[in-house]
């Protein structure tokens, strides 16, 4: 099982503090980030995409791009790409430059988004919500195995044998979707990709259920033995050596999720998130290695993600989880699946 760490670059108020940092230090802190994660020996760096005001991450190619040119092993991955509303021809072509200036180490996961925003943001119908990811997709897809390519749909102007530049430095970026409902799951599987679930609260079980499902749907379309279906899922984490861990995280929790709940998290529902079955992966450096391992024995996963630097935390909090993950948790979880020395996947697309 391999262990990396995402972000959104979420920009909030300290809720102890109520100091808010800017932009620049904000992106600072995730190149900080990212070259710790490299050092340390963690397997993934994932940037998210938002649109508001609150958030310094619309740009995730160009991040990734930047990040590339100051880590040396560490995979680089969009968490997610929200590829209904952009253009598969520039999206491309954004995530190839970013991965020849990394030297072959970009992935894409590409997914609907947990806001709405984007699509007025750039000029499209909520009502077309469905057909523009599986248009958009599709031509993704296309623009990954060809360097040419004649197509035409609805919602982008047709192409003709147009030359799609520049190509990445591996023969095709890794492909992954972004899914869970039930339905979608299936959709996932039933198309090829691997499936990136997201812990969007309730019980580990209940994710469990989803990866089943998912992998019922890959067999049943009869792939072959060697395309093995692949599980990774990326959720909220904290991981503290410290007695007051679970108080000591409340507001910082609390003002991250503020709009979900319209106001502090009841603290039921926080206990919750911190019980042993419960979707937040927190607690000490042993409550998560257990954790991660019943989310492993529950949906097979070969990877997890964690968002780790949520909230406004101080960033030598961030910085010391991060620390832990890479040094106290990755190396029990190393026998629970895929040789992580394999960092450089294909895109189980088949």
């Amino acid at each position: 099982m391999r262990l990396g760490i995402y972000t959104f670059g979420d920009l909030r108020p300290d809720p102890v503090t109520g100091k808010t940092i800017s932009p620049a230090e904000r992106m600072a802190q995730m190149m900080e980030m990212a070259k710790l994660a490299d050092e340390a020996g963690l397997d993934l760096i994932g940037v998210g995409e938002h649109h508001g005001l609150d958030y310094v991450n619309s740009a995730t190619a160009v991040q990734l791009a930047a990040i590339g040119t100051v880590t040396k092993r560490i995979r680089l991955s969009s968490a997610t790409t929200l590829i209904a509303t952009a253009d598969p021809v520039r999206t491309f072509q954004e995530f190839a430059t970013a991965d020849l200036l990394s030297g072959g180490r970009v992935e894409i996961i590409v997914g609907r988004g947990a806001f709405n925003d984007n699509y007025a943001l750039f000029g499209h119908d909520m009502a077309d919500y469905d057909a523009l990811f599986v248009e958009k997709l599709d031509l993704l897809e296309r623009l990954n195995t060809s360097e040419r390519i004649t197509w035409r749909g609805q919602f982008r102007s047709p192409l003709s044998d147009a030359p799609i530049a520049p190509r990445p430095a591996q023969p095709r970026l890794p492909i992954s979707v972004g899914a869970v409902s039930p339905a979608s799951v299936q959709r996932v599987a039933r198309e090829g990709y691997r499936l990136t679930l997201p812990l969007l609260g309730g019980l580990i079980p209940r994710y469990g259920q989803l990866a089943e499902l998912y992998r019922t749907a890959w067999t049943d379309r009869g792939r072959s033995a060697s395309a093995r279906p692949e599980v990774a899922v990326f959720g909220h984490a904290h991981v503290s050596t410290k007695s007051g861990a679970m108080a000591d995280f409340f507001p910082y929790y609390s003002a991250y999720l503020e709009p979900l709940f319209k106001g502090s998290i009841p603290q039921d529902q926080y206990r919750a998130f911190w019980s042993p079955t419960g979707s937040l992966i927190a607690g000490s450096p042993l409550q998560v290695v257990d954790k991660l391992s019943l989310l492993h024995e529950a949906t097979g996963c070969d990877l997890f993600a964690g968002q780790i630097d949520i909230g406004a935390q101080p960033f030598s909090q961030v910085l010391r989880g991060i620390e832990l993950l890479a040094t106290q948790v990755s190396p029990s979880l190393r026998n629970l699946g895929n040789d992580p020395a394999d960092s450089r996947r294909s895109s189980p697309r088949v």
